[in-house]
């Protein structure tokens, strides 16, 4: 099968520079090229696109319209957008125009999870425990209930970018006028959960597989937070993974099914990444859900699957090939992919 992996690391395909930045620190590494050569060995032929304004050409070219027949390709969808706002929708949104398939969730999907505000209302709406929450411009709105040290984090970004714990309210004001300032968006202020931190990775739809848990190991670190330094890899102390999570099976199982919870709550499709957090009685409360989760080598999505015994080629084959079964019934026949079963815990359920 044609695929064709759609990413955003030139900016300059564009009309206009206008509206709101990605921040450089989206531009993907190495991980498309690692995603391409895990489909060339799934017997695909690919192509590496760019997702700006010449997209639909570039697939029209690779994928030409067949009268009367399925697409002749699909997209792999690694986009995050280049400028303005729900930069994870633009891009699916051209390929639901277009009628081009594609991995992932629909543009109201990501803009749900993109939406942090949002999907905590939701989540709170479907009875999903989160933290407790404001949302501020300045910083001096009332603090209602809320209980500090709070979380300051930008309400659409991801990355931890504008991540900021604050023990005092005076110390509040300076926090999110920062973030506000920089990011152009409003501050989202939660109450800090101090605890251990899960990562659950979900792959499919309908019925979810449940890969192996992550838990991050903060060791002696004295604010337990993932900062932005620990995703660039540029922090003083590298922080260390376990999978799986040394977790007992009765909170495993609740972990499990708040999560599906959560990919359903935000319409996610495909696959997803649940972040976590419990606190010291026992409590998980949900942070946050990734509708597109890193899928370079070493995130933590592919640890998760690796953990359950797939290679790299294999995982990422299995999401085109659920993306696939979402909108055709059926798998890709003729891909040298295998199931591998070893690992997944199947969550049924009605479907997302």
């Amino acid at each position: 099968m044609r695929i064709a992996i759609v990413r955003n690391y030139d900016d300059t395909g564009v009309i206009n520079r206008f509206g709101q930045p990605c921040p450089d620190e989206y531009r993907p590494g190495g991980t498309v090229e690692s995603v391409m050569a895990a489909l060339q060995e799934g017997g695909h032929e690919t192509l590496l696109c760019e997702g700006d304004k010449g997209l639909l050409a570039a697939l029209e070219r690779f994928m030409p319209p067949e009268p009367q027949a399925r697409p002749s390709g699909f997209v792999f969808n690694a986009a995050e957008g280049i400028q303005g706002e729900y930069r994870y929708t633009h891009v699916p949104a051209m390929l639901e125009m277009a009628g081009v398939p594609y991995t992932g969730s629909s543009p109201l999907g990501h803009g749900l999870a993109q939406d942090k505000v949002v999907a905590k209302r939701l989540l709170r709406d479907a009875g999903v425990p989160t933290p407790n929450f404001r949302v501020m411009r300045r910083g001096t709105e009332s603090t209602g209930d809320l209980r500090f040290p709070v979380v300051v984090k930008s309400r659409l970004e991801e990355c931890s970018l504008g991540l900021q714990l604050v023990h005092e309210p005076a110390q509040l004001r300076h926090a999110v006028e920062g973030t506000v300032t920089q990011y152009g968006q409003d501050a989202l202020v939660e109450e800090y959960i101090e605890g251990r931190e899960i990562y659950v990775a979900l792959l499919g739809n309908g019925e979810l597989d449940v890969l192996p848990l992550v838990e991050q190991d903060f060791g002696d670190r004295e604010t337990r937070l993932f900062t932005l330094e620990d995703k660039m890899h540029t922090a003083v102390t590298e922080l260390q993974t376990i999978c799986p999570a040394q977790i007992g099976s009765k909170l495993a199982t609740m972990l499990r099914d708040i999560s599906v919870a959560t990919f359903r709550a935000c319409q996610c499709r495909d696959y997803a990444r649940v972040d976590l957090r419990i606190d010291s009685s026992g409590q998980p409360f949900v942070l946050e859900i990734n509708s597109m989760p890193g899928l370079s080598t070493t995130s933590i999505y592919a640890l998760a699957a690796t953990t359950a015994g797939h290679s790299y080629s294999s995982l990422v084959n299995r999401i085109l090939d659920v993306a696939h079964r979402r909108y055709f019934g059926i798998g890709i026949p003729y891909a040298n992919t295998r199931r591998i079963a070893t690992g997944f815990f199947r969550h049924s359920g009605g479907p997302s």
